[in-house]
């Protein structure tokens, strides 16, 4: 009598990537069988092989070969199951062949079953499921097949659990206990497991024991709860993903303020030391040049005391050859009661300073007050208080015209002769002296006047309108200056300025007077102090050009000094401006 097709189906040889029946079928390490070329596909671009169906991995890709055995079988199946729709294709026509057809359909099946059973039994973990997997059931008319030839056949009908080639096969009806062949409809809490009505009889008498219904409903009961601890989780989590996306913008943002902090240090650093290098270059060329305008001076002085002595020399000689007794003598003595006018050179010689400690000093302590802004960066985290803080020691940074003033004019400090506005931002020289009273502050002889501004530290800029005038002076003076009668003037003596004489000699009034060359006439001057570093410059405000810079040493107060000189006949009247810095 010929087999039910729920026996043997197409479900039982279908690879379970394509759901198809299988093609060159082959086994993977872990049991499985799948067609060559699905598996090949689903393992392609894969760093992790894995099974598809059990996720077992493997470390290599494995080297998989034809299983020739299975492929027979499956072979075998496709033509019984050609023959079998032939063969009800043609059922009217054909009757009588139809019966002999079915008649060794058995023997075909029973041999593709024996062989399916082997190789199930060759693939399955363990005896008992081995066993299950190649238990049979009767079909519906009475028919039965053995599970191995050397079996007896199965007396009542089971429904076990079907497997395919690839996996086990889904079934509609529970699992069954390998041992009873029962739905396993009970729990036992003791062992953790799940068993049949005997099993609970047998070995499970004095264990806690539930239905399986009742445990599942309790067991989903808790997998609610861990359910929704599993969501909090979850969105704890993602809350900590958005925690740690904001920090990472800002850290972005702190990285990009701490980048432009450093840029900002480092290119304030340069800078510093780029203006310190041009200051000590330009300190340097103007005292070489002051240098050799003294040492030119000597020069021209010992020259002259050289031509003098040679003359002495040859009016000595002269007499020497003289056959006139009383007129040599009378020469002898004239010539010796007038000595050479020649000084003591002993003790006089060119200076080889060119003021340039200073300027080294200020190098040395701008690199200190880095380094401890260096230090400071790391705690303050900030790029604003490091450069404000590191500004402090670097004049430069600024411009000059940031270091401006206010200065007006001290009247109780002014010659007779000068006129002051009542503003007190202009100067000039009068014709008569005024009734003024002669108080100490008061200068007497030299035209001048000082401001009202005492300087005692820090940096000052102001500027000074001089127009077309001819002759002027303009700087600073110190408050201990002698401000009665003839007045010497020299840093010596308390006066850093530069004066202008017949419109076009520019000099800084020294032991001698060091000409500056000025290329043009500067109509408006601008004075720079820095009183801790002794600086006082001097510049041609319109034509942006840096006229003369001069160190020294101040010791207490100093004002701003200015002085329109005498009129020169109406030549030089025009008065001195102070004027009004506007910063941008």
């Amino acid at each position: 009598m010929p087999f039910s097709r729920s026996f043997l189906s197409e479900e039982q040889f279908q690879c379970s990537i394509c759901l198809d029946v299988f093609d060159n079928p082959v086994s993977t390490p872990c049991g499985h069988s799948f067609c060559m070329a699905c598996i090949g596909h689903y393992w392609e671009g894969r760093k992790l092989c894995q099974c598809p169906l059990c996720k077992e991995a493997f470390r290599k890709k494995p080297q998989l070969h034809i299983n020739r055995t299975l492929r027979e079988i499956t072979e075998q199946f496709k033509r019984m199951t050609n023959n079998t729709e032939g063969a009800s294709a043609s059922q009217d026509k054909e009757g009588g062949s139809r019966g002999e057809e079915s008649h060794n359909k058995p023997e075909e099946v029973g041999e593709l079953f024996t062989q399916v059973k082997r190789k199930l039994s060759k693939n399955s973990r363990g005896e008992d499921s081995a066993k299950s997997a190649m238990s049979t059931t009767l079909p519906s008319d009475g028919s039965q097949v053995a599970a191995d030839p050397s079996s007896s056949p199965i007396t009542r009908a089971v429904s076990y659990r079907r497997y395919t080639m690839s996996g086990a096969a889904n079934t509609h009806r529970g699992a069954l206990c390998p041992k009873h062949h029962q739905q396993l409809e009970m729990f036992c809490r003791t062992d953790q497991q799940c068993i049949c009505v005997e099993c609970a009889e047998q070995e499970h008498q004095s264990h806690s024991i539930v239905s399986a219904e009742h445990q599942w409903q309790e067991s989903k009961a808790q997998i609610n709860i861990t359910e929704l601890e599993i969501q909090e989780m979850i969105r704890e989590r993602l809350r900590k993903v958005e925690e740690i996306k904001l920090s990472l913008v800002n850290i972005k943002m702190c990285a990009e303020r701490e980048t432009q902090g450093s840029v900002r240090v480092f290119s304030a650093l340069a800078e510093a030391i780029e203006r310190s290098q041009a200051e000590l270059l330009e300190v340097i060329e103007m005292n070489r040049r002051s240098a050799e305008h003294q040492a030119e001076g000597m020069i021209r002085e010992l020259e002259q005391e050289v031509l003098a002595l040679r003359k002495r020399s040859s009016t000595l000689g002269n007499l020497l050859q003289a056959e006139d007794h009383v007129s040599c003598l009378k020469s002898y003595f004239s010539v010796l009661s007038t000595p050479p006018a020649v000084k003591d050179w002993s003790d006089i010689s060119a200076s080889s300073d060119l003021g340039t400690r200073r300027v080294y000093q200020s190098v040395c302590h701008l690199l200190e007050r880095f380094q401890e802004e260096l230090q400071k960066l790391p705690e303050v985290g900030t790029q604003n208080q490091a450069e404000s803080s590191l500004m402090k020691s670097q004049p430069k940074q600024k411009r000059i015209q940031d270091y401006a003033v206010d200065i007006t004019l001290d009247p109780a400090t002014a010659h007779p002769r000068l006129i002051l506005s009542e503003d007190r931002k202009m100067v000039k020289c009068g014709d008569k002296h005024q009734p003024l009273p002669d108080n100490p502050e008061r200068f007497d002889r030299v035209v001048c006047v000082l401001g009202q501004e005492a300087l005692g530290s820090g940096r000052h800029y102001w500027e000074v309108e001089v127009g077309s005038k001819t002759d002027w002076d303009i700087g600073v003076a110190s408050h201990s200056i002698n401000r009665k009668g003839k007045i010497t003037v020299n840093p010596g003596n308390g006066y850093w300025f530069l004066s202008l004489r017949d419109k076009t000699n520019y000099a800084f009034r020294t032991e001698p007077s060091t000409s500056v060359p000025v290329n043009s006439q500067p109509q408006k001057i601008g004075v720079f102090v820095d009183y801790e570093k002794g600086q006082v410059s001097f510049y041609d405000v319109e034509g942006k050009v840096h006229i003369f810079t001069f160190l020294d040493t101040f010791s207490g107060m100093i004002y701003p000094f200015f002085s329109p000189c005498t009129n020169k006949s109406g030549k030089n009247e025009a008065p001195l401006i102070i004027s009004t810095i506007l910063l941008d």
